[in-house]
């Protein structure tokens, strides 16, 4: 058997250039691949999915892109933090009597002179960013393992390229008796005609290429999208992109094409994202992740309750530990780290639950705010941590907004990715005043707590982005800027050991991602508990109102949640009311 012309990991283009020659010999007209594939895709697709080459791509990050290969295949994670719109270029064109393809590149692999054969098609363009707050831990051991030997093999060529550069330098002039002869390489050095070795030398790596102007701690990515419906790729969600790393330090557009068909747009992108500080993708498949896909150790296993119910008495133990032998605090902890936005009722975000810990202080907060922390950063694949002071308020970008002259979408510390934790210090904040920047954070604060939205700033317009975020607040006394849907006195009693084995960690992790996905359903007896019980509470109570009885039954459902229950029980529901008692009795 004939193995394949090509190399899917190390020659993607090889198989893209293949498959467009077959198509065309097949009598396929060029002009019909304009919006759909001729069979590339599909070829990727088996390879990465049916042959299980998809663990073989390496993920291109500022780890990676110290060895990585350009024009071979990798994989890029993040958010899309700006949509670039869509840009012309040639499609399909004939060299000579030969129809070629530029799909899947940035620069013509074979000469191409304007003709009338030429097809222009059109792609679209994302700029996406590593998910923001993504803790280190979410890399597979397996990853990191290879990504330090490829870097230090790397490291090796760059070393053993410069020891030979200093040794062809040093042998270039022999001393002897008639004096001091120079070779001819030294002597065409010297007049500048001879090439050095690294800039020969194909398939240099992108670190040799790039330099120091590539971001490596937080490196971006401009991802071309090629045949998919608009619909399928929105805003602040997270990818996975496979495909093309291209990269040109010398590609330009030709300006007189780039105002015919795309009226500087290309140009703009050339400016504001430069190739030698962001890299690019041409995509041949992307997926959309899910919290429980940076999970390096996902196991297959089905949630059912006996396993769960280990679990989660373990992950309850070590909060409580943290929490200062808190257990109430811990029990709370539990369901505000497994909620999740799961439905919307007009303005109602059905299904968050945020939580501000009371009676912290400066003085407390090293001792049992920072392990805290710790644990959310260890538990939760993005998590973030502000101090609300003033300044903070009066000077912070907090929602994203659009700058027109550049045509970009400046982001915002609240622009973030589905799933996200983030923790509000408030016990640095004093008194002082907010200016017109700090009214409006405190607002925009407020809104994302209460609605689960962000205002984004369109200067003409505001618009209003779903989001999904944890919102954790720890402060003295309860918060006036961010009105949290518990409230509890934090009241430990010891400082415990925040120790934990790896295996316990992964056990955790995969908990609180898998859970919160689970179905829920009340059944109608239940239902009819439910509704005897809020009457009689509302009689007891009368300022309690329907914000209060849907916290509870959100409750409710985390609880069943937390024991890998579906239906919600008399039991579980017993012990959503006790804690509900013990919440109030602290804040008598």
């Amino acid at each position: 058997m004939v193995g394949l012309a090509y190399d899917c990991l190390a020659n993607p283009l090889g198989a893209v250039r293949s498959t467009f020659e077959k198509a065309i010999a097949s009598g396929s007209d060029p002009a019909s691949f304009d919006g759909r594939d001729w069979g590339a895709v599909d070829l990727f697709r088996h390879f990465l999915f049916e042959d299980d080459g998809l663990t073989q791509v390496p993920i291109l990050n500022s780890a990676t892109i110290r060895w990585v290969q350009p024009n071979t295949l990798v994989r890029f994670r993040g958010m899309i933090q700006d949509m670039l719109g869509n840009e012309f270029y040639v499609g399909a064109y004939k060299d000579g009597s030969v129809w070629r393809t530029n799909k899947f590149t940035d620069v013509p692999q074979f000469p191409m002179d304007t003709s009338p054969d030429m097809r222009l098609w059109e792609r679209r363009m994302l700029y996406c960013i590593p998910v923001p707050g993504q803790n280190s831990w979410t890399e597979s051991p397996s990853e990191a393992v290879m990504y330090r030997s490829m870097n230090s093999a790397t490291q090796q060529r760059e070393k053993r390229h410069r020891l030979d550069v200093e040794a062809t330098d040093n042998m270039d002039c022999n001393v002897s008796d008639e004096g001091v002869e120079c070779s001819p390489a030294k002597k065409l050095k010297e007049d500048g005609h001879l090439q050095s070795q690294e800039s020969i030398t194909e398939g240099t790596s992108s670190s040799m290429i790039m330099g120091p102007d590539v971001n490596r701690d937080s490196l971006p990515c401009l991802i071309k999208i090629y045949d998919c419906p608009e619909s399928d790729l929105k805003l602040n969600e997270v990818f996975e992109f496979v495909g093309v790393f291209t990269f040109d330090p010398e590609f330009k557009v030709d300006k007189d094409e780039c105002d015919d068909f795309t009226n500087g747009f290309s140009e703009d992108v050339l400016v504001h994202f430069p190739p030698n500080k962001v890299p690019r993708l041409h995509c041949f498949i992307h997926r959309k992740l899910a919290v429980h896909d940076f999970l390096p150790h996902s196991p297959t296993v089905e949630p059912k309750p006996n396993l769960v119910k280990e679990i989660r008495e373990a992950l309850l133990g070590h909060l409580t530990a943290i929490l200062g032998n808190d257990g109430v605090a811990a029990h709370f902890m539990l369901l505000h780290l497994l909620s999740t936005v799961y439905s919307r009722v007009e303005t109602v975000a059905v299904g968050k639950l945020s939580l501000n810990l009371t009676c912290f202080s400066k003085e407390s907060v090293p001792v049992f705010g920072t392990p805290l922390r710790l644990a959310m950063k260890n538990l939760l694949p993005f998590t973030q941590c502000i101090s609300l002071t003033v300044d903070y308020l009066n000077t912070a970008s907090l929602a994203p907004r659009k700058d027109y002259e550049t045509n970009r979408l400046i982001t915002g510390a609240l622009q973030l990715a589905e799933g996200s934790h983030l923790i509000f210090d408030e016990t640095h904040l004093e008194a002082g005043t907010l200016n017109s920047v700090g009214v409006e954070n405190a607002r925009v604060l407020k809104t994302l707590m209460e609605l689960q939205k962000v205002e984004y700033d369109f200067k003409f317009y505001k618009l209003d982005m779903a989001a999904d975020i944890k919102m954790l607040i720890l402060s003295e006394g309860k918060s006036n800027i961010l009105p949290a849907d518990i409230v509890l006195p934090f009241h430990p009693s010891s400082v415990g050991s925040s120790e934990v084995a790896a295996e316990a960690l992964e056990a955790w992790r995969w908990y609180l991602a898998t859970l919160r996905s689970l179905p829920h359903s009340i059944e109608p007896e239940m239902q009819k508990v439910i509704e005897n019980d809020l009457v009689a509470a509302r009689q007891e109570d009368r300022k309690l109102g329907t914000q209060d009885f849907s916290r509870l039954l959100t409750m409710g459902r985390l609880m069943s949640m937390s024991f890998g229950e579906t239906s919600l029980s008399l039991e579980h529901w017993q012990m959503v009311k006790e804690l509900e008692r013990l919440r109030k009795e602290r804040l008598k």
